[in-house]
């Protein structure tokens, strides 16, 4: 019996286990690829519904992937207030420390603020993480449809030091990161449900973009520290963050691999939107270069 046929019949029912919540998700692999894990991370304010569709076009080339839930999510505003960006860091390394068990190998892939937890675990934790794929990365909202008053944003501490505006949203503007019309009428629509566990919540409360910015200033400084093979994929005309958010990952991983894809047909949400195939097959072939060259990850025979 080979290590694939292994994780197939035996391993299999575990792999469930990893849920830790009603909305992550796992898709055990077949063949020769299911030993490579591909850990996937949602954005701010997101669920990890928002990254179903790549993990099946993920899932059918083979590769076992696992759908984490960050802490604060997929509930009300005040569960994501109350939430740090070390919790949710914590939440990638707990995922990743068990994922890791099942599989030779993890790639870690993450969607806005998700690509910076990518990097995150990715710099802090290079035994464990084979690659990173990060998309539509947002170290800072700058892209074209953000409005002007969050350049302001460098207040923020100072507000939450004095308690103001814990209730206070930032409300996206349209095009609401999708630049096919029909289906941004439908996400919309299911933000506006009152049901986050589906669409995510339809605004990012100021005390978690603080959090955001936390995160980005220390995923920043420490990407000299990123190892792994990178693989950067950006909307041209992303409307949440512009493209040098990207470009900052090519100046500053000076010791990684870093790989840049530039899109041009869709905006902020590259994983749903106009060129979503173009962004499942650049990670497909990125992935499978991966799993053909890394070494098995410690302990992942258990």
């Amino acid at each position: 019996m080979n290590a694939a046929d292994g994780l197939g019949l035996l391993q299999q029912p575990d792999l469930q286990q990893l849920c830790v919540t009603p909305h992550e998700f796992v898709m055990p692999g077949e063949g020769r690829n299911a030993r490579t894990g591909v850990l996937l991370i949602h954005g701010l304010t997101g669920t990890p519904a928002e990254m179903r569709l790549l993990a099946k076009g993920l899932n059918k080339q083979g590769f076992t992937v696992y759908g984490v839930q960050l802490a604060g999510h997929c509930g009300s505003m005040e569960d994501l207030v109350a939430a740090r960006w070390t919790d949710w860091l914590a939440s990638v390394e707990s995922g990743l420390q068990r994922f890791s068990l099942h599989v030779d190998h993890v790639v870690v892939g993450g969607l806005s603020m998700g690509a910076l937890l990518s990097l995150a675990v990715a710099e802090r934790h290079p035994d464990k993480v084979a690659g990173v794929c990060a998309l539509s990365t947002t170290f800072r909202y700058d892209g074209w449809s953000i409005p002007a008053y969050t350049k302001l944003a460098f207040l923020l501490p100072l507000f939450r030091l004095l308690g103001i505006g814990r209730n206070s949203v930032f409300m996206e503007a349209p095009p609401y990161g999708i630049k096919d019309e029909a289906l941004r009428a439908r996400v919309v629509e299911q933000m506006n449900s009152g049901d986050s566990s589906a669409a995510g919540l339809p605004g990012n409360p100021w005390w978690s973009v603080i959090e955001l910015r936390a995160l980005s200033a220390n995923v920043q400084t420490r990407l000299a520290q990123l190892r792994s093979p990178c693989l950067v994929i950006h909307a041209r005309e992303d409307d949440i963050s512009s493209v040098s958010n990207a470009h900052d990952i090519q100046r500053g991983a000076v010791n990684a691999h870093v790989e840049l894809v530039l899109l041009d047909n869709c905006y902020h949400m590259i994983t749903i939107d106009r060129e979503r195939r173009t962004v499942i097959a650049k990670l497909n072939e990125f992935i499978a270069r991966i799993a053909s060259s890394a070494a098995p990850a410690r302990g992942a025979n258990g």
